[in-house]
């Protein structure tokens, strides 16, 4: 009987809410108003604890005639009123490719008891099937072989039934890595996206990103899209505890990443240069400074290889400025879009919550919105994308007005065009954009207490319509869900009583699975490993047994032609190799110096406190447990450029990397700015040192060159290495 019970239904008319001719899923959520760290901001959304996602949502479908049904209650999870028995969370839904059933994260549990700190939750991967029919009971089941004791969050189904989804879990799973601190605020974050089969646990770290991702989906090209936070600057705590000498955050190194590493009080960086409020270690130097924060799209194979940002679009496509690196070279000059020349005239400063447009494939959907006090709610806006367009050909497009990006300031009214924030952008196949709103313009904020919540934010599910300026909200989807919950967090029994909010809408469809992408070596790459009498898959092989990587470029003095931030005026030391963009200043470069991401950061030995708070930042480190060609008169961690201007290295598996390129001396030139991760047994080749757009800084196609560099690398193999 208590099945039946379950059943409920809100009855509304189709008449009021025409829109989709499918079905949504969608989930709801007991309103939070902070938004550092809680389930629906930014960044470190994936937190369990009670504080950050309150307990009482469930799962929801609605049906094509308006009816909208609960089926985590009809399943038998969930309970209303206190929460304290088998209360629940519920996020991100996705459907798979059979329209049949549907995977999505649940937290199960609370806080039994004020003050109850034993009992500790995790999001954890569900599968619903028999939800399409609304007069059938939906059944849930708990997704098997999952990593347990960490969170499990956005969730997609791969070509092959596998499941790709983000995680906390450590990158090699040893516990004193847990949490992953991101690199701004030092908060716990994702490590990264992972690919689990279900039936027998194969689980495989897709793509390490030290400061989260997000969002991901598989286009209908085959490639694995997803939202990733790049920030890698050196640590701003730990540089307002060297500015102030109070040592407020507590920063510190640990001399390794295992469980027994020393204490280090020395706080150590090395890469990249300085960020810019360091003006103490900038004085003297050449160097403007970095700072690096931005959420773009990246896409790799469902394999992790392959990995670039999407159509390897960057700053110079979407942003609207950022600085030069070097002060002293006129050639380098401060990126502002309105004086680029760029194809793409809107600017985009983050893209969040990516969905592809089912009707015309290549189209993204995704938020612009501030990093705090919206909930990642800001402007809905639209890349066109598709796998074959350059990036400097993409454009960008502004769905709802540009103000509804920001927030308006407390105390002012907003401008009539300002029709509130926006996010989770759903694209159906029948046309009708659908998506979730609210009309707030304000920055939100508890109007109430900790016990008593009340925020400004009514995020419903709605259709959008087009008027003069862009798109609004048009009709809500629901007639509105409210529930009354209470829980511990756990030192207050809060109590809610309200609207909850609606999110994380998809389509219930069939789909077609798209056909899986698979890297295949380059032909200039090819004919050198043919050449050396070197079998490709005899090297993968190896590759793959000593968990290593293999990086390939043919010519690092070519740059694209829109980066003039970094030095473009490059030319292999002692050769005639070169590529000039202009007048000026030329710069020698001779090594590749490589680093890779350390989880070695701790944070929490304030005066007083002689215990560190749990969890690891990376630090980039000079790469290490990697054999390489003897480069005796290089930097640490470092391979010699051949003549050509080539490059090739043996770098490690399933780790974020970045690099640099040197003069002879050792002396930075030209700095990476992105984190890169690399598959097992993958050759990943790359044609230049920015990577090519339509041409590089002398108007020069993209090289072919066979690199010498990779000759080098095969022969040192075959010589010295070859098991």
């Amino acid at each position: 009987m208590l099945r039946f019970i379950f059943l409920i239904l809100i009855a509304t008319t189709a008449a009021t809410l025409a829109g989709p001719t499918n079905s949504i899923l969608f989930v709801t959520q007991v309103a939070i108003p902070q938004d550092f760290a809680t389930i629906g901001s930014v960044f470190g959304n994936q937190r369990a604890t009670p504080d950050a996602c309150g307990r009482g949502g469930d799962l929801y479908i609605r049906y094509p005639d308006g009816t909208v049904k609960n089926l985590t209650r009809a399943a038998g999870f969930g309970v209303y009123g206190a929460q304290d028995t088998n209360g629940i969370a519920v996020r991100q839904p996705c459907v798979h490719w059979n329209g049949k059933k549907a995977v999505f994260s649940m937290v199960v549990g609370v806080p039994r008891f004020q003050y109850d700190y034993a009992t500790v939750n995790y999001w954890q991967l569900y599968e619903i099937t028999n939800f399409t029919d609304p007069a059938s009971v939906p059944v849930i089941t708990k997704v098997p072989n999952q990593p347990t004791n960490y969170s499990n969050i956005s969730p997609i189904y791969g070509t092959d039934d596998r499941i790709i989804f983000t995680s906390d879990r450590p990158r090699n799973g040893q516990p004193q890595l847990y949490p992953q601190l991101d690199e701004y605020e030092e908060q716990p974050t994702v490590t990264g996206l992972w690919s689990l089969q279900p039936t027998n646990g194969n689980l495989f770290l897709v793509n390490h990103a030290p400061s989260g991702a997000f969002s991901p989906l598989l286009d209908r090209a085959g490639r694995v899209i997803f939202v990733r936070w790049d920030h890698l600057q050196r640590d701003q705590q730990a540089d307002t505890d060297a500015i102030n000498h109070a040592n407020d955050y507590g920063t510190f190194d640990y001399s390794n990443e295992s469980a027994t590493a020393a204490i280090l009080r020395n706080g150590t960086e090395i890469f990249p240069e300085p960020r810019t409020a360091r003006t103490d270690l900038l004085a003297g130097t050449n160097l403007e400074g970095n700072s690096f924060d931005q959420f773009f799209p990246w896409q790799m194979n469902e394999d992790g290889t392959e990995l670039e940002t999407l159509n390897h679009i960057g700053r110079h496509e979407l942003h609207s400025y950022f600085n030069r690196s070097m002060h002293d070279d006129p050639n380098l000059i401060e990126f502002i879009a309105a004086n680029s020349g760029r194809n793409n005239p809107k600017s985009v400063e983050n893209f969040l919550q990516i969905k592809e447009d089912p009707r015309v494939p290549g189209y993204y959907f995704g938020v612009d919105a501030p990093e705090f006090y919206t909930h990642a709610a800001g402007q809905i806006v639209r890349l066109h994308a598709p796998p074959s367009l350059s990036a400097d050909r993409i454009v960008a497009s502004y769905i709802t007005a540009r103000m509804t990006e920001g927030f308006t300031a407390e105390g002012a009214s907003a401008p009539l065009i300002h029709s509130g924030h926006y996010r989770s952008p759903l694209p159906l196949a029948s046309g009708t954009l659908v998506a979730v709103h609210t009309g707030e313009t304000h920055a939100d904020t508890n109007l109430g207490t900790r016990a008593a919540p009340l925020n400004r934010y009514d995020f419903r599910l709605v259709t959008m319509r087009q008027v003069a300026g862009g798109y609004v909200a048009d009709q809500p989807l629901t007639p509105g869900i409210t529930k009354t919950v209470s829980y511990f967090d756990p030192d207050v029994l809060v109590k809610y009583s309200g609207p909850l909010w609606e999110l994380d809408p998809v389509e219930v469809r069939p789909r077609a699975c798209p056909a899986r992408r698979v890297s295949t070596l380059p032909s200039p790459e090819k004919a050198v490993f043919s050449e050396e009498g070197v079998n490709e898959t005899a090297f993968r092989d190896y590759l793959t047994q000593k968990s290593l990587a293999v990086i390939v470029s043919r010519n690092l003095t070519t740059r694209d032609r829109a980066d003039r931030q970094q030095p473009f005026n490059l030319r292999v030391a002692g050769t005639a190799t070169q590529t000039l963009g202009a007048l000026g200043k030329i710069y020698d470069i001779a090594h590749l110096q490589i680093f890779q991401a350390d989880l070695l950061r701790g944070r929490g030995l304030t005066p007083g406190e002689t215990t560190p708070a749990p969890g690891r930042r990376v630090l980039a480190r000079t790469m290490h447990g990697v054999q390489n060609p003897p480069n005796p008169t290089g930097p640490a961690a470092s391979v010699h450029l051949g003549t050509d201007g080539s490059m090739a290295a043996f770098v490690p598996a399933r780790r974020a990397l970045a690099w640099q390129l040197t003069d002879s001396a050792g002396s930075p030139v030209v700095r990476e700015r992105y984190w890169l991760t690399f598959q097992r047994g993958e050759i990943r080749s790359c044609t230049s040192c920015h990577g090519l757009n339509s041409a590089d800084q002398a108007n020069n196609p993209a090289p072919t060159n066979k690199p010498e560099a990779l000759r080098s690398l095969l022969q040192y193999w075959k010589s010295t290495l070859q098991p």
